[in-house]
Order: structure tokens, then C-alpha cells, then sequence
């Protein structure tokens, strides 16, 4: 009978692990999603931008918290202050952080209310096009969140391929 040595270490990394798929395995579906939205039927945009920017307040943002304490934790466990792939990380997390609370958060609440302000304005009978503002907050939500979610997969790559 073999039996599971699991450490602290272990655990934690498994945190660590599950704090990421939180933070930010959600983000990547968000282009699909908007995408169907706004052809499906755009009234429902709104609603959307709201969850958005709940979302990133009360998962994304802990999550991201979550993954800094554990990565903390794991570094100096370790002792791997010194390696790239945990200077990488750590500036990872300041960055999407930083991005998260000073772009994508107010762009989200401004993005909700510029489409509301334009669908209010629409008969409902011709074709719903959005106004210059949103599709310029629009294009700014997709833009830095591909930013983020680029930094999020280069430092999953940094993270799992080690010299």
C-alpha cells in the first residue's frame, strides 16, 4: 500500500494553480460572449459590462490576491527569488493588477453606461448600431484584456518551462 505524502508546498501550488484558473479562466471566453451578444440581441450589453465589472471586483481581483500570497509563499519556500520565472510572476501580478483596477474596471462601467445611453436612443426597429463612444471603450476592454490575458499565458509558460 502506497501512501500520499502531500507537503505544504504541495498544497499551496495546488492553491496557487486554482487561483489562476479563477482570476482569469473566465476572461478568455469574454470575446465569444460579447460576440453572440451583440448579435444576438444587444440589449442584454448592459447587463453584461455589469457582470464584467462585478466580476473583476469580486473574483478577479481576490483570486489575483490568492495568487500573489501563494506565490509569495512558494518563492521563498523554495528559495526562488532568484529565477526569472518568479520575477517574471510577481511583475505579472502588478501589471494585470495595475491594468485590471485602472483600465478595464472603469472602462466596464463606462462601457455599460455609453450602451445603455445608446440603446436608449434605438427605435428597436432598424438595425442597433452602437455609438462612437462604446465602440471606442469596447475596443479599449478588448485590446488591454488581451494584454492581460497574453501576459497570463506567457507567464504560465515561464512558469512551467524552467532552464
Amino acid at each position: 500500500m502506497s501512501v500520499l505524502a502531500v507537503t505544504g508546498y504541495d498544497v499551496i501550488m495546488a492553491v496557487h494553480i486554482i487561483a489562476v484558473v479563477v482570476a482569469f479562466g473566465w476572461t478568455f471566453a469574454l470575446p465569444v460572449v460579447y460576440a453572440v451578444a451583440a448579435n444576438r440581441d444587444p440589449r442584454g450589453l448592459p447587463l453584461l459590462h455589469r457582470i464584467e465589472f462585478t466580476v473583476f471586483r469580486w473574483v478577479l481581483n481576490p483570486a489575483l490576491t490568492v495568487v500573489l500570497a501563494a506565490g509569495i509563499y512558494l518563492a521563498s519556500d523554495g528559495h526562488h527569488w532568484s529565477e526569472f520565472f518568479v520575477q517574471w510572476g510577481f511583475a505579472a501580478i502588478v501589471v494585470i493588477g495595475g491594468l485590471v483596477g485602472s483600465v478595464l474596471m472603469p472602462a466596464a462601467k463606462r462601457a455599460e453606461a455609453a450602451i445603455a445611453g445608446d440603446l436608449a436612443k434605438w427605435d428597436g426597429e432598424s438595425e442597433f448600431e452602437p455609438g462612437a463612444e462604446y465602440v471606442a471603450i469596447a475596443r479599449r476592454l478588448n485590446v488591454v484584456g488581451s494584454i492581460a490575458s497574453g501576459l497570463v499565458l506567457l507567464t504560465i509558460l515561464f512558469m512551467t518551462i524552467k532552464p
